[in-house]
């Protein structure tokens, strides 16, 4: 790493000419009008810009690069620097004070404009807190309104308006021949410009012309890794760089699959049309509609392929670790995620089937999405042997366990690692192996009470459980829930006894209304009928099915609900007996006695 200054005047030729570049992972943005003016009044100060960073590429770069706003004709030359910090500050100063167009900025509500950029001489020679006020942005046509209500007129479209009005153009500042023409326009205006001149030359022109960049450059060899790092630490002000799009300015400059293919490799349309096959097939994995990171991620993804190529990596190299660690997605290459990913895109596949067996088919019902970046990665190396019963029956005991344990609720990189190597294990004929996931997960008798809304991976499951348990909705009473039901009827997590009527009633237990323990799937329609008591609703809801009451009682309790406390009011008596009901369902799912306050995990 090294510390250089340039001259602002080099750095914006080297940003005309392509030396200077950006890679692709780059965001645009422009910074708006009144920025730019304070910007071009500190240049015109020669106060300090504030240090610019770049990577040097020795003549190739990792990525894939373009130039800056602005500089389009030199797309297609290789740069000699990456600009990693400081791109708004010399686009900016590129397209104000380099080039003969308008610059492309925004007003302060965002709203497109394109501005000319002069400066006051009058204002400029006088003190430097006024400096801001020098600097002039002038609409593209070059009529500047002003005084009251706007109504008088400046016309800068041609060099005599511009000297009759004292106002230099800034775009060329750089170009001595044409500030030199400029100049002798100017004093033929009027002879006291000469002495105007003379200070504004010491005072501005000479300072914008000597201005110094400072400029950290890091050497080509610096790892991706560390590009990243220092990326995101000097861009505090923007958007969080993510590997993703690294990968995508990397992978874009791979430059054997160009030669290849005859023309770049496109991860963002690759991620595309896997995740609209995803999303298609299972809306679990997110909605299109709301954009191609909804739901499962592309950093989801990576990490699958990241977990599936160390794990194989590790068989050849024993010492090699499994791991999805930032590190290793960087430094995934583009020949084995090409290969992988196709495997991968397929396994999530698989997954979306799996979690419809468990009835999780909507993302607002999902409870974990990282748990399903392992369970891809063991589907992956496994392939088909996970359609096996034993290890169906594994990997449903593990998945049940990290929802209802909350395991995946924290920092999951290692535990991705451990839940792959050893469900890989188990899979693979180890059976004294138990795998920690399912070891350590513990679901308190009492956790029951405290979940009661969608924050909870814990609540979601209940909710699934009881509907894959098979609970029939009640009022559409003809088959059990299902998948395809959920959506079908509008399922939701509807109260049981109504709060008001706790309120009223039980307000002791008004506490207790929004737990999971007063709640249960049921259908749009069936809960317009649930209002005023438990006993009340019912008598509606049975008549509206045509049941038999001792009929639609046995609908009831396939919600395991004692219908005789809805009966009486009794919620009390209700919330006890459920409580119970639910635990052994849990316990169930998790192929394992949940751990009670007294007593340790069975």
């Amino acid at each position: 790493m090294a510390l250089d200054s340039l001259k602002l005047s080099d750095a914006l030729a080297d940003v005309a000419s392509g030396a200077l570049q950006l890679p692709d992972f780059q965001r645009e943005w422009k910074w708006d009008d009144e920025r730019i003016r304070a910007l071009i009044a500190t240049v015109t100060l020669d106060y300090p810009l504030g240090v610019v960073m770049a990577l040097q590429t020795n003549g190739t770069s990792l990525f894939r690069t373009r130039t800056l706003k602005g500089a389009e004709d030199a797309e297609g030359e290789v740069p000699d620097l990456l600009l990693l910090d400081g791109q708004q500050r010399l686009t900016s100063l590129f397209q104000a004070l380099h080039r003969d167009r308008p610059v492309e900025t925004v007003d302060a509500r965002g709203k497109p404009m394109n501005r000319w950029y002069y400066v006051d001489i009058a204002k400029a020679i006088g003190p430097p807190a006024e400096r801001d006020d020098a600097i002039v942005s002038v609409p593209e046509d070059k009529i500047l309104k002003t005084g009251f209500n706007r109504r008088d007129l400046i016309d800068l479209g041609t060099v005599e308006g511009e000297c009759a009005a004292g106002y230099f153009p800034l775009h060329f500042v750089f170009d001595t021949e044409r500030v030199n023409a400029w100049h002798q326009e100017y004093v033929k205006v009027d002879v006291t410009n000469w002495g105007l001149w003379g200070q504004f030359q010491m005072h501005v022109l000479n300072r914008m012309q000597s201005f110094q960049v400072p400029m950290i450059k890091l050497a080509a060899s610096t790892t991706m890794d560390a590009v990243c790092a220092v990326f995101e630490r000097v861009n505090t002000g923007g958007v969080p760089l993510n590997v993703f799009e690294l990968l995508t300015a990397t992978y874009a400059g791979n430059q054997e699959y160009v030669a290849e293919h005859g023309d770049y490799y496109k991860l963002p349309d690759v991620w595309l049309d896997i995740k609209k096959g995803l999303t298609s097939s299972y809306p679990v994995f997110g909605r299109m509609e709301a954009g191609v990171e909804d739901g499962l991620s592309s950093s989801d993804f990576l990490q699958a392929v990241a977990l599936v190529r160390t794990w194989e990596r590790k068989r050849q190299e024993p010492r090699a670790a499994v791991s999805c660690k930032r590190r290793d997605l960087l430094e995934l290459p583009l020949a084995d995620f090409s290969l992988l990913a196709p495997r991968v895109a397929e396994a999530f596949e698989w997954v979306g089937a799996f979690l419809e067996r468990q009835c999780i088919v909507r993302a607002p019902d999902l409870p974990y999405r990282t748990q399903l970046v392992p369970l891809a990665a063991v589907r992956t190396i496994l392939g088909e042997e996970t359609e096996k019963a034993a290890a169906d029956e594994l990997l449903t005991q593990w998945y049940w366990c990290g929802v209802l344990g909350e395991m995946y609720g924290g920092s999951t990189e290692s535990r991705f690692t451990r839940d792959v190597e050893q469900l890989v294990e188990r899979l693979q004929g180890n059976t004294e192996l138990v795998p920690d996931t399912i070891a350590e997960a513990a679901f308190l008798d009492d956790r029951l009470d405290t979940l009661s809304t969608r924050n909870s991976a814990a609540y979601k499951g209940v909710y699934a459980l009881l509907v894959k348990q098979g609970a029939v909705d009640w009022y559409f009473t003809e088959a059990p829930l299902n998948a395809a039901r959920l959506a079908e009827y509008s399922v939701e997590v509807r109260q049981i006894f109504p709060k008001a009527w706790i309120d009223k009633n039980h307000r002791a237990y008004s506490n207790r209304a929004n737990s999971i323990i007063n709640k249960t799937p049921l259908s749009l329609r069936a809960s317009k009928s649930m209002t005023g008591s438990p006993a009340g609703y019912l008598k509606t809801l049975a008549l509206e099915s045509g049941m038999r009451p001792e009929w639609f009682d046995d609908v009831i309790g396939t919600h395991l609900i004692d219908p005789a406390a809805l009966h009486t009011g009794d919620f009390e008596q209700f919330y006890e007996n459920r409580s119970k009901q639910l635990l052994e369902l849990v316990m169930s799912a998790m192929g394992k006695r949940t751990v009670f306050r007294d007593a340790k995990a069975g």
